[in-house]
């Protein structure tokens, strides 16, 4: 956790966000090895991911993909049928997810 912490001081992470009590981020310096091969970088990130990516330098396109209509009915049925989560998991989730679709609705994002 402290060399995570100290990377995020230092700059070392394009975005990086905590989720579900663990951290998660994209190094900085491998985005740049890749770039610097001609390589193509796709990230898998949330909303706070994005927001950071957004204010950053970075030139990116943003692909929100949602989950089927209506949505987080699908995604609640789907959450309680792996019966892996708790109900306190399954209502951060739905929340976190709610707040996604409607983010994924705001102009230039």
């Amino acid at each position: 956790m402290a060399t995570f912490e100290k990377m995020i001081e230092e700059g070392g992470f394009v975005e990086h966000a905590k989720f579900g009590g663990n951290r998660y981020g994209t190094s900085r310096k491998m985005i740049e090895e890749m770039q610097g091969k001609g390589r193509v970088v796709v990230l898998d990130i949330e909303m706070e991911g994005v927001k950071q990516i957004h204010a950053s330098p970075l030139s990116a396109r943003y692909i929100f993909i949602s989950p089927p209509s209506p949505a987080l009915e699908t995604l609640e049925k789907r959450l309680r049928g792996r019966g892996t989560e708790k109900e306190e998991s399954i209502q951060k989730r739905l929340a976190q997810a709610k707040n996604e679709i409607e983010y994924s609705k705001t102009e230039g994002t």
